[in-house]
């Protein structure tokens, strides 16, 4: 995979984020057997060598172009974690939409039912895209509360826009917040 530690030059970083945008963009458009060196190369305008020299399996490519979504933007916090919640899923149903996360998730789900590496590369995913909101639970609840939680934030979203094709309304993730947070006041 493209070395992380590279030196900064601007040409390097160029030629990891095109590469890795065209590698995403074909697993969105696509799927994940259309990600093969020759279409990456294709798509972003540099050589099979460039892209074999630092991703040497489509996998690899895949991988790396997972890490960049991790960079999708959060809510920035305000504080107050009413505010937070709402504004984090909000921020998880732009990203469903805006960046076909919904492609992206199913795809990622599928093939680590047969591809132990992949399964790595769903909870590092995961891990990244849930920790805004878990942080903000941490004053207000812990363990399988907090995992209930963040399970039925996120739920409500992933449900709503890969069985109803869109994201919750803005009055739907407001009463999910309200409820959640009513619900671990009384607890």
């Amino acid at each position: 995979m493209f070395d992380a530690v590279t030196s900064e030059d601007p040409r390097v970083i160029r030629t990891r984020k095109d590469v890795l945008a065209a590698a995403m963009n074909i697993l969105i458009s696509d799927g994940w057997g259309a990600v093969t060196h020759a279409r990456v190369a294709k798509q972003s305008g540099y050589s099979r060598a460039t892209i074999y020299a630092h991703w040497p399996r489509p996998l690899d490519l895949i991988s790396d172009a997972f890490g960049q979504f991790q960079e999708i933007p959060h809510y920035e916090k305000s504080g107050d974690p009413k505010t937070d919640l709402r504004g984090e899923v909000m921020s998880f149903s732009r990203a469903m939409v805006e960046h076909r996360l919904d492609r992206v998730l199913a795809s990622l789900v599928e093939h680590a039912q047969t591809t132990p590496e992949v399964v790595e590369i769903r909870q590092s995913f995961v891990v990244a895209g849930e920790a805004p909101m878990r942080e903000t639970l941490l004053s207000l609840a812990s363990g399988s509360e907090r995992e209930a939680v963040v399970l039925m934030l996120c739920g409500m979203v992933s449900h709503s826009v890969l069985m109803h094709g869109k994201p919750p309304s803005k009055a739907a993730v407001n009463s999910a917040v309200d409820i959640v947070l009513r619900g671990l006041s009384k607890g």
